[in-house]
């Protein structure tokens, strides 16, 4: 329960209401999966170094979507009454969530092994890069080098071209951040039946593979036999693939079943044209480029969102993030809020029983500190 007295947390709504969470200020996945941990209700803490969370390498931004909905305390992790706060913090709290390398939160003197000891229902979540073990596990590495090894890199790109990241959303967010969230879901889960916690070892390359499940399923089905670029949903397909408008713009294809096809070739103007090769002929898939390539080229962005706006062709115009949340369909559904004064993303999933709350802003480190006597008291 939370209470009223200074700092303490305001009542919150959603799913993980009630959980505590310690977080270890870090850099993209590990606030990520806490920012999901919050949006769903839980009271996470992040325990920022002296000097801000980035202190002493590369800046890690103190505002913006990664870092709402926490309360945020300074303790120097180097020094042992530092050490001690946070060994207090973890004592009262569900889960504990680091990203350092392997040992590091050992040798500073609050690893699993002291932590659980004090605290035997705690979930432990360590987020890395390569994880707690294997030949890499001291490297350094950034969510590129993660889905490199993963084989999660060599598939994205144009045919002939080389591999493109598609920004750091794969390792650092997708197989990082979502699965560290996964996991202290399921051992959070798993504590209600043993009354025990554990340590969850999420790591960028593990969930990067992960996200490869489908490709591989592909590749044993011999459906992805072709080059980079080549394939059915690498951009080798004509029928699954981007094109550029007269405006500058583009419009996404997404219409890999015959029946889409169909309606796809509707709106094109091109259903009765005599010539166009198969849909799954692969020889003609160059063909269809050309000719999808010339037909999108003649209308802009908004002309053909309202030429499929009524046609079922797996059809839609390619937003930038600063425009999507003027869709209509996510206007609707609430799909991004304002938080603070900024757009963002709303919480996701949504739940019919226990909804989320809209989220609260970013912290400020300078004004908004809370000690870590505040926050015990307020979770006793």
């Amino acid at each position: 329960m939370t209470g009223a007295g200074p700092g303490a947390a305001p009542a919150r709504g959603g799913p993980l209401a009630g959980v505590r969470v310690v977080e270890l200020a870090g850099l993209a996945p590990a606030p990520f999966g806490c920012m999901m941990l919050a949006d769903l209700g839980a009271d996470v803490v992040r325990v920022d170094r002296p000097g801000g969370p980035g202190a002493g390498r590369l800046a890690a931004p103190t505002g913006g979507p990664l870092q709402r909905g926490r309360r945020v305390t300074t303790v120097d992790l180097k020094s042992p009454a530092g050490v001690a706060d946070l060994l207090r913090l973890a004592d009262a709290a569900d889960v504990l969530v680091e990203g350092y390398r392997p040992g590091v939160a050992e040798r500073l003197g609050f690893g699993p092994q002291t932590c659980q000891a004090r605290n035997p229902r705690l979930v432990y979540a360590r987020m890395t890069g390569w994880g707690q073990d294997g030949p890499l596990a001291f490297r350094a590495g950034h969510d590129i080098d993660y889905i490199a090894v993963a084989g999660a890199l060599e598939p994205l790109g144009r045919a002939g071209e080389r591999p493109h990241a598609p920004m750091n959303l794969l390792g650092d967010f997708g197989g990082g951040g979502m699965l560290l969230a996964v996991g202290v879901l399921a051992a959070l889960l798993e504590r209600e039946r043993s009354g025990v916690g554990q340590v969850v070892d999420a790591a960028m390359v593990d969930g990067s593979a992960l996200l490869t499940s489908f490709l591989h399923g592909m590749l044993g089905a011999g459906l992805w036999a072709a080059p980079r670029g080549r394939n059915i949903f690498d951009g080798g397909a004509p029928f699954y693939d981007t094109y550029a408008t007269a405006d500058g713009g583009f419009m996404a294809v997404g219409a890999v079943e015959p029946a889409f096809y169909a309606v796809l070739l509707t709106g094109l103007g091109l259903a009765d044209e005599p010539d166009l090769p198969a849909q799954y002929d692969p020889s003609g898939w160059d063909e269809l480029h050309r000719r999808f390539t010339e037909r999108f080229a003649e209308r802009t962005r908004d002309e053909w969102t309202a030429v499929f706006a009524d046609l079922d062709a797996c059809v839609a115009p390619v937003l930038a993030p600063g425009e999507a949340y003027r869709h209509p369909h996510n206007a609707a559904r609430g799909t991004f809020v304002e938080v603070g004064g900024e757009i963002q993303p709303a919480p996701a999933p949504r739940f019919d029983r226990t909804p989320t709350d809209r989220p609260a802003p970013a912290p400020d480190p300078e004004r908004d500190a809370v000690a870590v006597d505040a926050i015990l008291a307020d979770w006793r």
